[in-house]
């Protein structure tokens, strides 16, 4: 049996992926948790909620990497296995023979590949605030992996922040990639990655909101990434609508990054009628492609943050129980 050691990143954190074929999320979780307060039997993604046993979340590159070392190392056994059974056979040939036969098997040194590298450090730390397990992740997250708690203010308030941080570093990680393309190419990404998790965790957020008032009708899944429909399911529970939080300009442009949102997710970023009908946007034709800058990404978050606010203001504080 060979045993292969994953090391940890210079603050005490294992990289992690969800299992799930339709996210597989790359996360952190402190080692000391990973061993003390997650269970084997089931962890949660921090991002889709999936669960799974402790030992399907490895890496791709953690995987990569315990192949190759396993290959080496079984490698390195056969080696000495043949060196043994050659030196053996040559013990046995006889001396002053006519025709003399002697095995040689060459014996390299034995070079195990070095780890994966941590992936980029990750820019938001949570602490779960129900079982303190310690868990990192770039961008959005909303479930605790030891025991899939959401705290979904809390939760919510990180990410919009985690965000943020991204976006600020930018220029710094433009800067460490040397190809021109390949660092126009990252930073395009991280920036459209920026807005569509800025728009999931509103949803996230809203959701959790909306399962807190009483009586309210069951909503069709990611309703709250529909700007109208969200505001119709929140004036059918609170009596108020979006525009209660937001002038019209401002639902206005928020309605368009939503939309935006959706194209990124769906059609890689090609306009299609759909959005010219919902959004009204004239700086876009059907067949173009969105371009979605940094202010666009902070102007989106600031407008999610203030209706988030004011959605907030409005849920009844919880009774307190009877004595």
């Amino acid at each position: 049996m060979v045993s292969v050691s994953i090391a940890s990143d210079a603050d005490g954190y294992f990289d992690r992926e969800c299992p799930g074929d339709a996210c597989q999320f790359k996360f952190k979780v402190h080692e000391d948790d990973w061993r003390e307060k997650v269970r084997d039997e089931e962890v949660h993604c921090p991002f889709c909620g999936h669960t799974a046993h402790a030992n399907a979340w490895w890496t791709q590159e953690q995987l990569k990497h315990t192949e190759k070392t396993a290959l080496a190392h079984v490698g390195h056994r056969i080696n000495r296995a043949m060196k043994r059974d050659a030196d053996r056979w040559n013990r046995r040939q006889p001396r002053n023979s006519l025709i003399n036969m002697t095995m040689k098997v060459d014996s390299r040194p034995l070079h195990l590949p070095l780890p994966p590298e941590a992936v980029e450090p990750m820019r938001l730390k949570i602490t779960c605030p129900r079982c303190e397990c310690r868990y990192a992740v770039i961008g959005a997250a909303f479930f605790c992996p030891a025991c899939g708690h959401n705290a979904a203010e809390l939760v919510f308030s990180q990410t919009i922040t985690g965000i943020r941080q991204v976006l600020n570093a930018l220029t710094d990680i433009k800067a460490t990639i040397l190809d021109r393309d390949a660092a126009a190419t990252t930073v395009r990404l991280i920036t459209e990655n920026g807005l569509q998790n800025a728009v999931t965790a509103f949803q996230r957020y809203a959701e959790a909101l909306y399962d807190t008032l009483t009586s309210v009708q069951t909503p069709r899944r990611n309703a709250f990434q529909n700007l109208k429909e969200g505001s119709d399911l929140w004036h059918t529970a609170t009596g108020k609508r979006y525009d209660a939080y937001l002038s019209n300009t401002e639902l206005q442009a928020l309605a368009r990054y939503f939309q935006q949102r959706h194209l990124l997710a769906h059609t890689q970023g090609i306009v299609d009628a759909d959005y010219i009908t919902r959004t009204g946007d004239t700086d876009y034709h059907i067949e173009q492609r969105i371009v979605v800058h940094e202010t666009t990404v902070f102007d989106c978050l600031a407008l999610i943050e203030k209706l988030a606010t004011g959605m907030a203001s409005d849920i009844p504080p919880p009774k307190e129980s009877e004595s």
